[in-house]
């Protein structure tokens, strides 16, 4: 893998897709768990929503980064 390009995703992305799409919270309680606001919830979603497509669509490895 050291040959693809990555697009980087940081843990708060990371959690935002996991708390959205993987375990199928709502928004509020997703920002709820992450102890934020919904609004910055979804900016942090929209921005990890695209990365992971980006990753897909271009065959680019995701780099978590902590």
């Amino acid at each position: 893998m050291s040959d693809l390009e990555e697009v980087e995703l940081a843990m708060d992305e990371l959690e935002a897709l996991r708390f959205c799409d993987f375990m199928d919270l709502d928004q509020t309680k997703a920002a709820e768990k992450m102890k934020i606001s919904q609004s910055t919830l979804q900016r942090i979603l929209v921005s990890a929503r695209k990365k992971t497509a980006e990753a897909l669509t271009k065959g680019k490895a995701i780099k978590i980064n902590s």
